[in-house]
């Protein structure tokens, strides 16, 4: 049944060019359409026929760029995925429901070469009812065309939804495994075997991972893996429970990746590698979660944040939630034994500042309350089954080729900053710790042009010999090492963290500027666009995530002074990740704890003292109403050296301990972290 709707669907697609039974205004966008799903009719013959996977090189990469040219930087001016070029073609109202229709078809690449058909018939029969309406009628009702998008989301919730469910826990389920694992990697055509657009990062990266020593990959995939490991080992969590591991990655990678499988294999877990969502109806907004290749244009990816809002409503969050919770019922068993994520992240790319377009889709008011809830409640159900007090996670990054003509020696520098020596880390953070468990607040101040005035106010112990207010972090979850972090109390927490330039969540933030009172947002700015609507709402978006406001749900002390440095040197500071910034400096997280989830397991440090500041007045109403307690968001925030004046530690009675001074650490016993400074300067 499946390959007969699959026949009937293209064969009528394919009369479409021929015909002109639509509005002339209309004719040029179902054409094109048309043809780009007889392309992917072309493109699945061609891989079950087997002849795909023989293609030389060249052929292969020709596939790629058809499949993607459109919406690449100077095509997607004249793209129908571009909605204000949909919107100058169909108008407003029908624009905004035809570019949403092409960008979600889009998603039928990735279908294709994993072989989903009935995916295929899904999109496929969507597509001809929208046609048929604007057969029927040179200008049919907006109102029904959403209906009948509506009615796709909410009629097919139960098999995207739950696919997706399954495809997150169930190692059968993971189509880029197969390739990993089965592949020639030295031969780089396998890359065209994901599906996903291959540039020259991808392709470079792993052109010099093949050239690499066995010992150099065992040594990147060995960091990745124990990491993993020790996070489970230094919260007190039984690894031996669980059974599978969900790999996150960049593709290019494949060679460290397989053997991290390996690795994780002696561990007792198998892989779960599912590709980041390219449906409305499996992604979060323009964010990743997964496995990807080269994001083609982040423009694109960014206009189209918002789309569910045209069908979005209280009864089909209620729709969505069911088949979630339903699919994890389903699945609880393997459900149980899912240990959580093991990523690999990349950096290196050109920092990207979005156009707020006033064509894409936006959600009301009321629509992102009920996103809000959906988080909430869904965030809700994955604890059930999959419970924060039984997980851990493990995170490293690596530069792509993009980040200048020195990769290589970048690469290597990288490597290099993810194995430094834990030990000596551990002792000189210690150092601080002790000083910072004396303290009521810290005071943090800027220099220069930075305004950073922030108290941040620190837990009270009840026995000073057995408790700590800050965790020592050398390196296991959280690659590379250097840090000290604490959950503040947000009651007496205030002023305002300003930094000039960060890149977060993949976007840019010039002059970002948020004040707190008693640890919470009170107002924000930044310097990104012309108009205080566009700097209010973009932070809005993407660092509260629609939140009214946000908690400061964590403050720490970098100590990651070579990395810092290598930053410098390189001239990479606005390319790095978080991963690795927040080591560089003293950072604020806005939104959850580190600890939220497992607020009630008890975590020590390596002096053997217990880290009681894992709670805040925010996410210990939990007890009462976990809607209420959790943000689903954490967003690390990061003053670097070079903007930083100072960072004092105040007692209950007045006395002040200098921790930092001018970028550089002053507190005797923790001088050894100038060095690098030191060396760079001379």
């Amino acid at each position: 049944m499946i390959e007969e709707r699959y026949e009937l669907a293209v064969e009528r697609i394919k009369e479409i060019c021929k015909e002109d039974t639509v509005a002339e205004s209309f004719r040029d966008y179902f054409c094109r359409t048309a043809q780009f799903i007889g392309m992917l009719d072309e493109l699945n013959s061609c891989i079950e026929s087997g002849t795909y996977a023989g293609l030389p090189l060249e052929q292969l990469k020709e596939w790629n760029e058809n499949l993607y040219a459109d919406i690449l930087p100077g095509q997607y001016e004249t793209s129908y995925a571009n909605p204000d070029y949909a919107v100058e073609k169909a108008g407003r109202a029908y624009g905004q429901i035809l570019s949403f229709l092409y960008t979600e078809l889009r998603g039928a690449i990735a279908y294709v070469f994993e072989g989903r058909k009935e995916y295929l018939d899904i999109l496929y029969e969507l597509f001809i009812e929208i046609y048929n309406e604007f057969e029927e009628k040179d200008e049919p009702e907006t109102k029904v065309l959403k209906e009948i998008l509506y009615w796709y989301a909410s009629d097919y919730c139960d098999v995207f939804a739950a696919d997706r469910v399954r495809e997150q826990i169930d190692p059968e389920e993971s189509f880029a495994a197969g390739i990993i694992m089965g592949s020639n990697l030295s031969d780089l055509r396998y890359l065209y075997r994901f599906g996903e657009y291959i540039s020259e990062n991808e392709w470079k990266t792993a052109e010099h991972l093949n050239s690499l020593d066995a010992s150099v990959i065992c040594k990147m995939a060995d960091t990745f893996t124990e990491g993993y490991r020790m996070g489970f080992i230094n919260t007190g969590k039984d690894l031996s429970k669980k059974s599978v591991v969900n790999i996150r990655y960049v593709l290019g990678f494949e060679r460290v990746i397989r053997q991290a499988i390996e690795n994780f294999a002696r561990l007792g877990l198998k892989p779960v590698i599912y590709r980041s969502g390219v449906s409305v109806l499996t992604k979060r907004r323009h964010l990743k979660t997964g496995y990807y290749g080269a994001i083609p244009n982040k423009q694109y990816e960014y206009d189209h944040r918002n789309d569910q809002g045209l069908y979005l409503d209280k009864k089909f969050v209620e729709r969505r939630l069911e088949v979630i919770q339903s699919a994890f019922e389903q699945n609880k068993d393997m459900a149980a034994r899912f240990a959580g994520p093991a990523c690999l992240d990349v950096f290196g790319e050109s920092p990207f500042s979005p156009e707020q377009k006033d064509t894409a889709v936006r959600l009301t008011k009321k629509q992102e309350e009920l996103s809000l809830l959906y988080d909430s409640r869904s965030g809700q159900i994955t604890n059930t089954y999959i419970k924060g007090e039984e997980r851990s996670f493990t995170i490293a990054a690596y530069p792509v080729p993009e980040i200048g003509e020195q990769y290589e020696e970048i690469f290597d520098e990288v490597i290099r900053i993810n194995t430094l020596d834990a030990s000596l880390y551990a002792k000189v953070q210690q150092t601080l710790i002790d000083a910072l468990d004396k303290g009521e607040y810290v005071h943090v101040k800027g220099r220069g042009g930075n305004k950073t005035d922030m108290r941040v106010q620190l837990y009270r112990l009840a026995d000073p010999q057995k408790e700590t207010i800050f965790e020592n972090c050398v390196a296991d979850v959280n690659i590379p090492v250097g840090e000290v972090f604490t959950s503040p109390v947000l009651e007496g927490t205030c002023g305002v963290l300003h930094v000039s330039r960060v890149y977060l969540n993949e976007l840019l933030y010039k002059d970002l500027e948020i004040t707190f009172s008693n640890g919470m947002i009170t107002d924000y700015t930044c310097g990104n666009f012309e108009r205080e609507m566009e700097n209010k709402s973009y932070i809005r978006d993407n660092i509260l995530h629609r939140h009214a406001t946000l908690p400061l749900g964590e403050f720490a002390i970098g100590t990651n002074t070579t990395a810092y440095i290598a930053a410098r040197k390189y001239g990479i500071e606005d390319k790095l990740p978080i991963l690795i910034a927040e080591k560089m400096g003293p950072h604020f997280a806005v939104g959850d704890t580190c600890y939220s989830w497992s607020e009630d397991i008890k975590v020590y440090n390596p002096d053997g003292k217990e880290i009681v500041a894992r709670d805040n007045s925010v996410s210990s109403r939990r007890a009462e109403d976990v809607s209420k307690a959790y943000f689903h968001c954490h967003t690390d925030i990061t003053i670097p050296y070079d903007e930083l004046g100072s960072i004092t530690v105040v007692t209950k009675e007045g006395e002040e301990t200098l921790l930092l001074e001018d970028g550089r650490f002053v507190l005797p016993g923790t001088e050894i972290l100038n060095e690098p400074l030191e060396k760079y300067n001379n």
